[in-house]
């Protein structure tokens, strides 16, 4: 096997049942439950109208500016896959446009992270189809590899591995390791719970702020003593 110009199969995948639960929750409360360390970078932003994204992970390594490996990637994708793509950050050549997110669409993948750039902006906004990337040209890409496909990438920091759970709104993009999912959904559910109470006691008037003072003195802030 070739590193760098190659495809492998994914070993693990993380169940529907799982991809449902996340879809339902805030990424950035997610990412809280996951200590705030995790992220994909601020530059990935979303290019679809509206609307969140939550699927299976399946990893792309390109060069920049080329996507024959992201074509070779929707051919395998399966219904509730997202594809996630490594190609460097460059945005001077487009990695896809209407068609292949057409064809995408037609495969039933619900959503791309790019790190590049895409082109035919409308057609993303206008079908909606959950896509992050780092920006747009005009300028088409090439077809000539080399690249990997379901091989552990890293976007911003934040390693994703073909099966992970991943999920993105408007605050940006998030992978959940597997090994971890079951956890990371519990705490999540649980900060969830919290917020939806102190939402209601905001609400009420009742909300306790006395935590905030109780911080500062023991940081050893100065406060006024009237």
């Amino acid at each position: 096997m070739s590193i760098g110009f190659r495809i492998c199969t994914r070993e693990n995948v993380a169940s529907k049942e799982l991809v449902e639960a996340f879809s339902k929750l805030p990424v950035a409360n997610v990412s809280d439950s996951m200590s705030r360390l995790s992220a994909a970078g601020p530059t990935l932003r979303p290019m679809h109208a509206s609307g969140g994204m939550a699927g299976v992970a399946i990893t792309v390594k390109c060069r920049p500016g080329d996507n024959l490996m992201l074509h070779k990637a929707i051919d395998m994708a399966v219904p509730g896959d997202v594809i996630v793509v490594d190609a460097g950050g460059e945005t001077t050549n487009a990695l896809m446009g209407e068609l292949m997110l057409a064809y995408a669409i037609k495969r039933g993948v619900v959503g791309f992270v790019l790190n590049g750039a895409i082109r035919d902006l409308d057609a993303f906004v206008e079908t909606n189809l959950p896509t992050f990337a780092v920006g747009v040209t005009h300028r088409g890409p090439y077809k000539d590899g080399p690249g990997e496909i379901n091989v552990p990438i890293c976007l911003g920091g934040m390693v994703i591995n073909p099966g992970d759970i991943v999920i993105g709104d408007a605050d940006g993009v998030l992978s959940v390791p597997l090994a971890d999912a079951e956890e990371v959904l519990a705490k999540t559910e649980a900060k969830q719970d919290a917020e939806v109470r102190q939402m209601k006691a905001i609400a009420e008037g009742t909300n306790d702020r006395t935590w905030v003072d109780a911080a500062l003195k023991k940081l050893g802030c100065a406060l006024p003593t009237d």
